[in-house]
C-alpha cells in the first residue's frame, strides 16, 4: 500500500528505522511472501494440469490464486526493499504499475472470494438450477468478466500515484504517495471498503447461513442425474435393491463432499475477514484523525496480515481437501520420478552402448537394459502389463489376457 501525501517541505532530521525493525520485517514478509508465492503457483498447476480437477469451483480459486500471486509480488517484495531502505527505489513507472496491480491484486481477490461463494450457494441450494448455472464454461465468463471489471476500475491509480520528495534537514526521501490530499482520496477508499469488504462479507454471512442450514440441519437432496440414471437401469427386484443401497452410498458420499468444500471455503472467507480487518480498520480510524496513526510497528502488523492473507488459502486447502492434498503430494512426486527416469535412461543408454562396443562379435544377440527391462508375453503368461504414466496413475494396471 502507497505512503500518506507529504507536503514538499523540509522536516526535522529524519531517523532511520532500527536494524531490529529492518531484520525483523525483512525476513518475515521474505519468508511470507516466498510460501504463498510457491503454494498459490502450485495451486494454478494442479487445477491446470489435473483433469478432474477442472471444476467450477476449483477455477474461481485459480482467479484467487492469480490474485494472491498479484498482492504477494506487487505489495509484499517491494515492502522488504521500503523496510531495508526506507526510500522508494523503483521510480516512477514502478511507482505506477506497483500501485496499480496492488489494488488490482486486492479487488480481484475479493470479486473471485464473493463469486465462488454464490456459486457454492447455488450448487447447493438449489441443485437443479446449478446443472445449468455452474458449469465451467459460465465460471470462466464469470471470471473474466471480473478481471476485466477491477482491470478498468483500478486504471485511476495511474493518475492517482506519483514519487514525491519528502526533504528533511539531513536527507531527502523519495516516496510512493498520492497526488491529491488525503480528504480527497477518502471517499474511493470508503468506496472499497464497502464495495471489496463489508459488501463480500455480508453476502457471504447470509449465503453460507443458508447452505449451513442445508447441508447440517436438512438432507441434502441427491443429484438428479444421477435419480433419472437409477430409474432407467431398474430391472429387477434385486438390481432395485443393489441400486437402492448404491444410492444412499452415493448420497452420503456427495454430502460429505460437499460439506467438506464448504467448510473450506468458509475458513477461506473467515481469515479474509480476520486477517483484513486491521488494516481497513486503520484506514477507517484514520479517516477521522486530524494526524494519522503510522506507528511503524503497527503497519509491519497490519501489512504481515494481508501477505498472509495471500499465502494461507493454498495450505488451507491441502489441509482441509482431500484432492488437492493428493494432487499437490502427485505434483511434487512427478518431479521426482521424471529426474530419476531422466537418469535411468541415461544409465542404460550408457550400457547400451558400451556393450556394443565390447561384444561387437556378436552382433545379432545385442539387447539393451531397457529391452531387458521391457517384459514380454512369455514372462508374464496370464497377465499383460499396461505401462502407463505412473506420474498420471501410481501404480501399473493389470488386465487378464
Amino acid at each position: 500500500m502507497a505512503n500518506n501525501t507529504l507536503n514538499n517541505q523540509t522536516l526535522e532530521i529524519w531517523t532511520d528505522r532500527s536494524i531490529e525493525y529492518k531484520v525483523i520485517s525483512a525476513l518475515l514478509v521474505f519468508a511470507i511472501c516466498t510460501l504463498g508465492i510457491i503454494g498459490n503457483v502450485m495451486v494454478i498447476l494442479v487445477v491446470l494440469n489435473t483433469k478432474h480437477m477442472r471444476t467450477p469451483t476449483n477455477c474461481y480459486l485459480v482467479s484467487l490464486a492469480v490474485a494472491d500471486l498479484m498482492v504477494l509480488t506487487a505489495a509484499g517484495l517491494p515492502n522488504i526493499t521500503d523496510s531495508i531502505y526506507g526510500s522508494w527505489v523503483f521510480g516512477h513507472s514502478g511507482c505506477l504499475c506497483i500501485t496499480y496491480f496492488q489494488y488490482l491484486g486486492i479487488n480481484a481477490s475479493s470479486c473471485s472470494i464473493t463469486a465462488f461463494t454464490i456459486e457454492r450457494y447455488i450448487a447447493i441450494c438449489h441443485p437443479i438450477k446449478a446443472q445449468f448455472l455452474c458449469t465451467l464454461s459460465r465460471a470462466k465468463k464469470i471470471i473474466l468478466g471480473v478481471w476485466v471489471f477491477t482491470s478498468l476500475y483500478c486504471v485511476m491509480w495511474f493518475y492517482l500515484s506519483d514519487i514525491e520528495e519528502v526533504v528533511y534537514e539531513n536527507v531527502t526521501i523519495i516516496t510512493c504517495a498520492y497526488k491529491v490530499s488525503r480528504n480527497l482520496y477518502l471517499p474511493i477508499y470508503f468506496f472499497d471498503f464497502g464495495f471489496f469488504f463489508v459488501l463480500p462479507l455480508t453476502l457471504a454471512t447470509i449465503l453460507y447461513g443458508l447452505i449451513a442450514r442445508i447441508l447440517f440441519l436438512n438432507p441434502l437432496p441427491s443429484d438428479p442425474k444421477e435419480k433419472v440414471k437409477n430409474d432407467n437401469n431398474c430391472i429387477s427386484k434385486r438390481n432395485k435393491i443393489n441400486k437402492f443401497k448404491n444410492s444412499n452410498q452415493s448420497s452420503s458420499t456427495t454430502a460429505t463432499s460437499r460439506r467438506q468444500v464448504t467448510k473450506m471455503l468458509a475458513v477461506v472467507v473467515i481469515l479474509f475477514a480476520v486477517l483484513w480487518m486491521p488494516y481497513r480498520t486503520l484506514v477507517v480510524v484514520n479517516s477521522f484523525l486530524e494526524e494519522a496513526y503510522l506507528d511503524t510497528w503497527f503497519l509491519l502488523f497490519c501489512r504481515s496480515c494481508i501477505y498472509l492473507n495471500s499465502a494461507v488459502n493454498p495450505v488451507i486447502y491441502n489441509a482441509m481437501s482431500q484432492k488437492f492434498r493428493a494432487a499437490f503430494r502427485k505434483l511434487c512426486l512427478c518431479g521426482r520420478k521424471s529426474q530419476a527416469k531422466q537418469a535411468a535412461y541415461s544409465v542404460a543408454l550408457t550400457y547400451s552402448v558400451a556393450k556394443e562396443t565390447s561384444m561387437i562379435e556378436s552382433t545379432e544377440h545385442f539387447t539393451t537394459e531397457l529391452d531387458d527391462l521391457t517384459p514380454c508375453e512369455d514372462m508374464l503368461p496370464d497377465k499383460k502389463l499396461l505401462f502407463q504414466d505412473t506420474c498420471t496413475y501410481g501404480n501399473p494396471v493389470y488386465s487378464q489376457s
